[in-house]
């Protein structure tokens, strides 16, 4: 775990923190099962155990930290059961919300999800990292899911963000699967524009399952590496 940053004092110092941290676990600079050190960590960072530990807690409380049998924390590994848990959510959750913004959205609602699509292709031609295509591929589902017109569902949808970003960073990062994945939104728009609120809940859940089947099999990988090391 290599943490290149300072923080200065601040008055939400302790978010601050915090938003860092999960980020660092998103993107696994600090890596699932990895301990957390507390006066290795704030001393990196550059500030007291205070907002340190007041992050510790948050991160505790969202699942995204665990407290060890020694009395620290250690970053929560994710399990099959985990991954088959979130993605079943997601793909009741997410289709229906494709299926009402098939119903619900007005033409040109559909121009900003067209542009996304041309800059994920953008980014493939270039070959940009898939920490580029993570944003523009979570900007793309989050002006889909607007279209739905459902405050509620949107808010449930959002609940799960910084989960489906964790995910989102291990799938987007084989590139078969990025160029099929914008394929998929090709056909979500075509379905959208046609009004077919069955076809564009089914693409979406299909689009769902196949994600949930590349992490499934890094994580597969990784135990495999793990026993034969």
């Amino acid at each position: 775990m290599k943490l290149n940053t300072s923080f200065k004092e601040r008055r939400y110092l302790g978010q601050d923190v915090f938003e860092y941290l999960k980020k660092a676990i998103i993107d696994q600079t600090i890596t699932p099962g990895s301990r957390l050190v507390e006066s290795k960590i704030a001393e990196m960072l550059g500030i007291s155990r205070t907002p340190l530990r007041e992050a510790f807690h948050k991160l505790e409380r969202e699942d995204w930290i665990e407290k060890t049998s020694s009395g620290g924390f250690q970053v929560v590994t994710l399990t099959r059961d985990d991954i088959e848990q979130t993605f079943g959510i997601r793909s009741v959750l997410e289709a229906y919300a494709a299926r009402l913004a098939a119903e619900n959205h007005e033409t040109r609602d559909l121009a900003p999800l067209e542009k996304k699509i041309k800059e994920f292709q953008h980014c493939l031609e270039l070959n940009k990292g898939s920490e580029e295509l993570q944003i523009i591929n979570t900007q793309f589902h989050d002006l889909l899911y607007g279209l739905s017109k459902s405050p509620k569902l949107i808010k449930m949808i959002n609940q799960l963000r910084a989960q489906i970003s964790r995910f989102r960073q291990i799938i987007l990062a084989q590139t078969e699967y990025a160029h099929e994945s914008n394929k998929n939104h090709i056909q979500m728009i075509e379905a959208i524009k046609n009004r077919d609120g069955k076809k564009v809940e089914e693409l979406v859940r299909q689009h769902i399952i196949k994600g949930r089947n590349v992490v499934l099999s890094q994580l597969e990988q990784e135990e495999m590496e793990k026993k034969s090391a």
